[in-house]
Formats: C-alpha cells, structure tokens, sequence
C-alpha cells in the first residue's frame, strides 16, 4: 500500500445506547444482500448497528437506512488502492468471481481506518458480525461472529479442503472421507476460490480463524442441511452456530416487486398461466452467456413448448426466437423479482446457476430447480439439491458448456410435465418446512433469538 492509511469519511447517524455491534460486509452481492437481511432483524429486536461500506456500495443501504433512521449507522470508508483493480470498482460484481482473491486484499487495508474509528467511538461495538471472506477481521479487537452467505455443506467443505489443498495436485476426484456421507468430487468443481490464490496465500490459516471466531452465523436452516450443520457445529468454538436462514424470507427483500421490468404486466401474464407450467431462468447477477449457449438454451426452450420466463442481461438472445415463443414465453432484459417470481403459482420450476441465494429462494418457496452450476460455490449448492435433498435434477455444469439443445428440450419437458411430479412435491414440502423454520417457534427463529441473546450479553 502506498502513502497514508485511508480515514473514515463520515458516520451518517449517531449510534444510541442500545447494544452496539459492527457489521461488515462482503462487496458481493450474493454476500451483501443476506448480510443486510440479518442486519434488519437484528435492528427489529433492538440493536444498534454500525455497517462498514465503501463510497460506491453505499446505496445498497438505502432500504436499511430508511427503515432503521436511528438504528442503523453507515462507516463509510474509501476503498484502498490496488494495482490491478481498475479505479472505481469497489464490487465483485465489477469484475467477476475471479476478482474476489483482488477484493479480498484490497480490504485488508481497512485494518487501521477501522481500528481509527473504534478507537475514537464513545459507544464502540461489543461485537463485530464480518463475511466469512474477511477472516482477518478476527483481529480488531472486537468478538468476531463469522457470517455465511453460503451453507454449511459449503463451509464443511472448505474446512477439509483447506486442511488438504494438495488435492488439487492430481486431476483424480477427492473423497472428503472426514464429512458426513463421505462426498467424493471432481477437483475442478470444487469451491473455485482455492485454486485462485497462489500457493504462498494461507488459506489453510483464514479457513481455521473463520471456524474458531466467537460464533460462526450461516444463511441456512437445520431442514435444509441438518448433517452438516451439526458438523460444523463440531468444529467451531464453544459451539456458537447459528442457522437463521432462509434470510430472503424474512428481510426487506421479501415481497420485494420493484423492478427495472413491467413487474405488474409480467405477474398478470404469469396469471394467465396454468399452476406450475411455467419455468423460470435466470444465472445471477454476474454471468452471461455465450452465443452458442444462448443459442442451445433457446432452442431447447422453443422445442420442449414449455411456458417460461428468461431473465437475461447482456445475454445474445437469437433473431426471431421471441418472435416464435410469442405467447408461451417472455424475455426480461434486466433485473426481475425473483422471489416474488418464484413464489407465483404458475411457476413449477427453476432453471438456475445454484448460486447459493437462488437455492434459498426456490427452497422458500418449494420451487424445483433444473441446475446448470458454473464455478465458486455452485456445483456444491447444486450436488445438496439434486443428490442429497431430490428437489434438483442437472441439466448441464460448467460456465463455458454449450448443453446439447436437444437433451436440454427432453429434460425440460419432462421434468415440466408429468415426469417431475415427485419432484415438483418433494420441493413443495421442502418450502413448507423452510418457511416454518423462519416462522415464530422455528429453528432458525430460535437461532436468531439465540444469538440476540448473545450479542446483547457481551
């Protein structure tokens, strides 16, 4: 780093005297959003919260700020420079997932201006709650509480790996002997952030600071992975694991339609559709496709004559196919309300890149899901949903395949049609005990009183 270590810019609101804690997100949206979602529980039950932000991630705190005026506090930071990070990105969604290993450096440097606000606070935080990617912040001083945006299949699995990276030194697939099940996979969908970093980069080290900070709080609930919460649970200190998950059910997103789409016309077209025969498509926030998946995806879609909506951003969608689905189908350019979408009885399926805030959001809402992992976490979300939960079925892996239309068309038409009934039920019940654990007396509700409790008391 070069020159001065960066200042806090300013606090947009005075903290009261309530219990205050520190949060600190991840500039990922996968990561952000759910992390904001807690933070507005916590705000509902009395907290006081200070969120640390750079300049440019400010305004996804905008619906925090204006429903907890005088709970909720931005520290906003200037993001620190680094050589190979274009001026004025400040979020993954800038770069791809291939920018977190540069992310998660720059951040580093926040160490002082943090340390300089703590110091200099006459009502500091008792506690911190900081993304499981910025293990470092273990060290401020603060009890540190590990926040997940993933599961806890995803965080067993990279407990053991990082204890084994020589895995990635043959090409031969890994059984995790160690988990429950014993899971065997390919190296190449293993969690893709490890073969990112060079060697002399200790993630054997930031894995073991995230399982024994204070409390480790993961964006899941014991129905949806009850083995591997308890396996965590064994892992981490004192057994501080909270699982207060589905989070999209219970924050400020929920119920969420606003949109840059014609919301209202898209949900009375979805009213015009019989129960569950439409298939919703969408691959996240951060990836496009090609030409030619584009190209396959369409085709399959027009050949299997199932009703669908497709999300796309800057995806090549081909010449006249809107024109030929005209009625049955609807492209949406932008950002659409996915669990809003997905909650509509006309949707009976969720073609998806499983990244780990869709997953929650087809479990909430007891939608199947036809899965297409690309990279990071996704052929792991993925493997939990179709091998260990049977909500899932795959239809394609890889951020660069090109699926073959015609098998695609076949799969879709028939987990669409009469072949995905035991599916379609088997997620339906999956919903309906997701929503009960977010619900008053459900586990994740427990878990989330639970660590009130805590926080309050340090």
């Amino acid at each position: 780093m070069n020159g001065a270590m960066p200042q806090p810019l300013r606090e947009t609101k005075r903290c009261g005297l309530k219990p205050h804690i520190m949060v600190f997100p991840y500039p990922a949206q996968g990561h952000f959003l759910p992390l904001l979602d807690l933070t507005h529980q916590l705000c509902l039950r009395g907290l006081t919260v200070s969120v640390i932000v750079t300049p440019k991630n400010l305004p996804y705190l905008s619906s925090l700020l204006s429903a907890h005026p005088s709970s909720v506090s931005a520290v906003t930071l200037p993001f620190p420079h680094h050589p190979l990070i274009p001026s004025g990105v400040e979020n993954v969604k800038d770069l791809g997932c291939s920018g977190n290993p540069l992310i998660m450096a720059s951040l580093c440097q926040l160490r002082e201006p943090i340390l300089n606000w703590l110091s200099s606070h006459p009502n500091p935080p008792v506690a911190l709650i900081s993304d499981f990617f910025l293990p470092w912040t273990k060290d401020l001083g603060v009890p540190r509480f590990a926040f997940y945006s993933s599961g806890a299949f995803l965080a067993s699995i990279l407990h053991f790996v990082s204890d084994n990276l020589h895995v990635f030194e043959s090409t031969e697939p890994v059984c995790l002997s160690d988990l429950p099940g014993s899971p065997v996979f390919r190296t190449e969908h293993l969690p893709s952030l490890f073969p990112q970093f060079p060697p002399s980069q200790d993630l054997e080290s930031d894995c073991a600071i995230n399982f024994s900070s204070y409390g480790c709080i993961f964006n899941s609930c014991e129905c949806l992975e009850e083995e591997y919460m308890e396996f965590v649970k064994q892992n981490v200190s004192q057994n501080r694991v909270f699982g207060v998950g589905p989070l999209s059910s219970t924050g400020l997103r929920k119920g969420d339609s606003d949109s840059d789409v014609d919301a209202k016309a898209l949900l009375s077209w979805l009213d015009g559709c019989p129960d569950g025969s439409v298939l919703y498509i969408c691959f996240g926030s951060q990836k496009v496709l090609s030409k030619e998946q584009c190209d396959a995806l369409a085709l399959g879609l027009e050949k299997s004559m199932t009703r669908f909506v497709w999300v796309v951003k800057k995806d090549p969608i081909p010449d006249g196919f809107e024109d030929r689905v005209a009625g049955r189908g609807k492209i949406v350019r932008g950002w659409a309300p996915q669990v809003v979408m997905l909650s509509h009885v006309a949707v009976g399926g969720f073609l998806s890149h499983c990244g780990w805030n869709s997953v929650l959001e087809a479990m909430a809402s007891g939608t199947m899901v036809l899965a297409w992992p690309m990279e990071a976490d996704q052929f792991v979300d993925a493997r939990l949903l179709v091998e260990h939960m049977g909500v899932a079925v795959s239809v394609c892996e890889g951020g660069k395949t090109v699926p073959d239309p015609h098998e695609l068309s076949r799969v879709i038409g028939e987990t669409m049609g009469e072949g995905g009934h035991e599916m379609r039920a088997r997620a339906k019940d999956m919903g309906q005990k997701a929503q009960a654990a977010t619900a008053a007396g459900g586990s994740s509700t427990e878990d989330l009183e639970r660590l009130v409790k805590e926080l309050s008391s340090l």
